[in-house]
């Protein structure tokens, strides 16, 4: 299994600390508003990465934090805090709005699919190890005290920029970095922040009462529950320049050793074409999708046509193009499912699509290469069972919902009755039991009833005698 790594800029073979285990950190939501389709599109990434492994026999340790402290409207230490400014405009305290959104993006997760992990801790709850984390720095000399807070100094930490690439000069100069007179260098961070009296969300530590700053929750959450070493860190490619490089500098200069061997990034979405706008109306959940008529799983289809590391673009027309494709796929799994059981195929065209599927999820999580072979399995010329269990052990990996496949009611049809869809599903029943004699007499009472059952690959279809 090959990863592509940020840091090192290069597939590399994926080879965990402990053999059966994959330990993983996600950086989950800031839960002070809906999470947005372009937020969700990096959570399928998480899952597809979390299927692949667990496809390929390793058991996961992952952890997605929750974020309900900390986060200030930049991303750098200006501005107030992303849930006291929610709090303040809906006059409801902060834990009564991380409580809300986090059940919104919980069922979020299960609409589209996407596996929880194994821990989702929150912010709040881990204030002890946060402060841990910053005395150990200060002690080390890798930061120091101003009058609002604790900064980490970039120039104690010879490797600073390596994750992005970027030297310090240009990291100076982004708009990212705000103007401080006490710091020592523009680009240094918090890891406290000291609380005015009037703040709603602070905590005793040894410099006064305070609040931890965004990028230190991470690290201190990764390494309580990973340990000071773990395989794998995601998130967006937003995070790579400011989060991550910040977490990487903290975590090593704590622990003398890099926290993790893999980077793992998922790219953009774009809507029509440019970034996603409040302004615009263009930050749509997963909500508004539903509202518009279409499954989410749908959306979930439109991202695994895409590889990870590429831009998306959503349209609407793109989703609804998606919404079509998906039920075509599953038109070609459902007609694998009704097969005639005794139906065979060779079994090395079924070795051909499962070597071909699992060259691709084990190159970079290449799904769109694997999508691919999926149809081509569906569009199989012989229909049979054996092809329709191959397509399911696929969507272990696509969460797509292929053993929900099932035939679209016809919309012309007239409603049928309990007692006569009762006496469809006996016969159905019979004929899979090959009891063909009580086949047809539910045949022939069905008939006595103007009603006549013609079975297609589909699935039994129920015509009244009047209606043809």
């Amino acid at each position: 299994m090959k990863l592509y790594n940020t840091l090192t800029r290069q597939k590399e073979e994926f080879k965990p600390i402990n053999d059966d285990t994959v330990s993983i950190y996600t950086c989950g939501p800031t839960v002070y508003q809906y999470a947005h389709i372009g937020n969700m599109r990096a959570y399928i990434f998480m899952d597809i990465l979390r299927r692949v492994l667990k496809y390929n026999g390793y058991h996961l340790k992952n952890v997605m934090n929750i974020t309900d402290v900390g986060h200030l409207v930049s991303d750098s230490d200006e501005g107030e805090d992303k849930m006291v400014k929610t709090s303040r405009q809906t006059q409801k305290s902060p834990w009564e709005i991380a409580e809300y959104y986090t059940g919104i993006f919980m069922n979020d997760l299960q609409e589209l699919n996407i596996g929880k992990p194994e821990y989702i801790p929150k912010a709040t709850e881990h204030i002890a190890e946060m402060l841990e984390f910053v005395e150990g720095l200060v002690d080390k000399g890798y930061a120091y005290e101003t009058s609002d807070g604790i900064y980490f100094d970039i120039m104690k930490f010879e490797g600073y920029g390596k994750l992005s690439g970027l030297d310090l000069e240009g990291q100076i100069a982004g708009a990212r970095v705000d103007v401080n007179e006490e710091k020592r260098h523009p680009a240094d961070f918090a890891l406290w922040k000291k609380a005015p009296k009037e703040h709603i969300m602070q905590w005793p530590s040894r410099w006064g009462m305070g609040y931890p700053g965004w990028h230190i929750e991470c690290s201190a959450m990764g390494r309580k529950y990973l340990g000071d070493e773990f395989d794998i860190h995601t998130g967006g490619v937003d995070h790579i320049p400011v989060h991550h490089e910040n977490e990487i500098a903290q975590s090593e200069a704590l622990l003398g050793k890099p926290a993790v061997h893999y980077w793992l990034h998922g790219e953009f979405l774009l809507v029509d074409n440019g970034k996603m706008s409040k302004s615009l109306g263009t930050t749509y959940t997963v909500a508004d999708l539903k509202e518009k008529g279409f499954s989410p799983l749908a959306y979930r289809y439109m991202c695994l046509n895409a590889n990870y590391r590429s831009k998306l673009n959503f349209t609407w027309d793109g989703l609804k193009a998606a919404q079509t494709a998906l039920d075509r796929l599953l038109e070609g799994v459902l007609a694998h499912k009704t097969a005639d059981p005794q139906v065979r195929i060779d079994e090395g065209t079924i070795k051909g699509f499962e070597t071909e599927f699992e060259a691709a999820i084990n190159d970079d999580l290449n799904i769109p290469r694997a999508m691919g072979v999926a149809w081509n399995a569906a569009r199989y010329g012989t229909k049979s069972q054996e092809l329709y269990k191959l397509l399911l052990k696929m969507d272990s990996i696509f969460g797509l919902d292929f053993e929900k496949a099932q035939a679209k009611a016809d919309e012309s049809a007239p409603d049928i009755s309990p007692e006569i869809q009762e006496l469809v599903n006996l016969r159905q029943q019979a004929r899979k039991d090959k009891n063909w004699k009580q086949a047809d007499e539910i045949r022939d009472k069905l008939s006595q009833m103007g009603i006549t059952v013609e079975d297609t690959p589909q699935g039994p279809k129920v015509v009244f005698k009047d209606s043809k």
